[in-house]
């Protein structure tokens, strides 16, 4: 009898209880800032032209053979509107083969490659393999339009902002401060 209470004592427990469920195609939960997605191509908004140059050096180091990036005289240059001679003409990923690495966003001189840490790009179930080759237009869609965040966080206490603008503020967990200067550094050069 006393085992029978206590199950109906947890049944109704767990009834009161939020549920811990996603409605999964219309809420996602949140996608960590640091996260590896897939690669894309980021945007220069100050010059109005891509990052990429199409120097080739993320295809180069890419594992499994991904990308293709072909690269040309860049129009811009010649009038005196950009200090980039070359951009990228040509750039196709292939998101069957990524195996989200990151080696192409580490090795990239030019910073114009980041990992997608959206939804968008995530959901890619598709019967054709071919839909899932992205050209230059596609990668850069989202850093066009600022809908991608690329993880360039220069220290602990921008990284931890990101989080918290994303996530909200973790319970429990000591903020970060500003860095300050050693006092013992600062008064050996004084």
């Amino acid at each position: 009898m006393l085992g029978v209470l206590k199950g109906v004592a947890t049944t109704l427990s767990t009834m009161m209880r939020k549920p811990v469920t996603r409605q999964y195609p219309e809420e996602h939960r949140p996608v960590a800032h640091r996260r590896r997605g897939f690669p894309v191509l980021l945007w220069d908004h100050e010059k109005d032209e891509p990052f990429c140059t199409g120097c080739q050096v993320c295809a180069r180091y890419c594992p499994v053979e991904c990308m293709t990036v072909e690269m040309k005289d860049n129009p811009r240059f010649a009038s005196g509107q950009s200090k980039r001679r070359k951009i990228v003409d040509r750039f196709y990923i292939d998101y069957a083969r990524c195996m989200q690495c990151n080696i192409c966003v580490e090795v990239c001189n030019f910073d114009a490659i980041a990992m997608n840490n959206t939804w968008e790009y995530e959901e890619l179930s598709t019967p054709n393999r071919r839909e899932l080759t992205y050209d230059l237009d596609d990668l850069m869609a989202q850093s066009k339009e600022k809908r991608i965040i690329p993880f360039n966080a220069t220290s602990a206490l921008a990284e931890q902002k990101a989080r918290e603008a994303v996530f909200g503020k973790p319970e429990g967990q000591p903020a970060l401060e500003e860095p300050q200067p050693d006092e013992a550094a600062t008064a050996s050069d004084k």
